[in-house]
């Protein structure tokens, strides 16, 4: 999973007016790169400010014009801790798709600093108001729309594969971060066979979809609303977060963005929404595939699957975000993930050991939901 951006109603203290460096030698690096790019792009370097945080070592300041055309991104990447060349290979690609993704302006790859145009200081997520998901549709239309132009520029080969090893590398990090260090508990005996056996169903379903370009973390907190001020003058939404895309199943992007990490819909309106994409992607010829361009039902349990596997693995990345790197926010949205991954194990008799896990585990009662047949 990608970096995500502190939960919402977070209690943190408000960001800094600049930036804070726990580093001076990397302090002094970034203060002389600034000082070169400032000439050549007419940045204001008194103006830096964060932009957003991140769960990774990512940091992003922003940074006016002295043209008066609005800002730009920079991004503080240690080249120790992260590599930002997928970045830039995945924003080409996404370009060349005809997505609207930041425009890389000057890349010092070595010491990790990259300046990039600014889409705006919005996200969908923040003007979405779950109790009105009528007025959201448009919204998650446009998302649609994306994630199909991402999805149709699909070529095997050029990123890399979301193969069984990373799904079930993704899917341990449950059992070793979730359950055993944050619930205590010792992933062992029937416990152990229990989740080896789901988790090969679950990479078996995931495995047979069809496989296109997977942006991985494709949700409202990384879709920028255009127009505003700073953006691009696109009509379109814009793309972050993007670097761990990966080659993988369709149904990854949709599940991400229905089953969003920090905002639950109801399940109506879930499937409104899939069911567009579906029609959308079936029209565009990605729906060929056994009796998907026919049977929405096969479409959506394969959704669920994908979701599933998602669901584990991100309640897992949480625990490890609070125990390990110090970001307790994150499992304030936990019980999120167990509802989603109880309702989706409550379908699927396959999966009913692992929801009498979970249930004992929660303390929790038996999900409903809608099923299109239980399996």
């Amino acid at each position: 999973m990608s970096a995500l951006p502190p939960p919402p109603n977070s209690t943190a203290p408000a960001q800094p007016a600049s930036p804070v460096w726990t580093d001076p030698a990397r302090e002094a690096a970034f203060q002389a790169w600034l000082s070169r790019e400032a000439a050549a792009h007419a940045l204001a370097p008194s103006s830096v400010r964060p932009a957003s945080a991140d769960a990774s070592f990512r940091r992003y300041f922003r940074v006016d014009r002295t043209d008066g055309v609005g800002s730009c991104i920079i991004m503080d990447a240690p080249p120790q801790q992260e590599n930002c060349a997928p970045f830039v290979k995945v924003a080409a690609l996404m370009r060349d798709a005809g997505l609207n993704v930041p425009h890389i302006l000057a890349w010092d790859e070595p010491q990790g600093f990259m300046l990039l145009s600014d889409l705006g200081a919005k996200t969908m997520m923040e003007v979405l108001d779950p109790a009105r998901p009528a007025a959201s549709q448009p919204l998650y239309m446009q998302a649609v729309d994306t994630l199909i132009a991402w999805q149709l520029a699909s070529k095997p080969g050029v990123l890399p594969p979301y193969d069984e090893a990373l799904l079930r590398r993704e899917l341990a990090l449950f059992p070793d971060w979730y359950l055993a260090q944050h619930k205590g508990l010792a992933v062992e005996g029937k416990l152990r066979d229990t989740l080896d056996h789901a988790f090969g169903l679950i990479v078996a379903h995931n495995q047979a979809a069809p496989q296109v370009y997977v942006h991985r973390d494709f949700m409202p907190r990384n879709l920028m609303i255009p127009g505003t001020p700073g953006a691009t003058p696109a009509a379109q939404l814009g793309v972050l977060d993007f670097q761990d895309a990966v080659y993988g199943p369709i149904t990854y992007d949709i599940a991400s963005l229905m089953r969003d990490a920090f905002l639950s819909w109801e399940e109506d309106f879930v499937l409104d929404v899939t069911i567009r994409y579906w029609e959308k992607a079936r029209k565009a010829g990605l729906m060929d595939f056994e009796d998907w361009h026919s049977d929405f039902g096969a479409f959506y349990r394969s959704v669920e699957w994908m979701g599933l596997q998602r669901h584990l693995k991100v309640a897992g990345i949480f625990a490890r975000l609070t125990l390990r790197d110090g970001k307790p926010k994150y499992l304030a949205d936990a019980p999120r993930f167990i509802g989603y991954i109880r309702a989706t194990a409550h379908r699927y008799r396959q999966l009913g050991p692992l929801l009498r896990w979970i249930d004992e585990i929660e303390g929790a009662q038996a999900a409903t939901g809608y099923a299109f047949g239980r399996m």
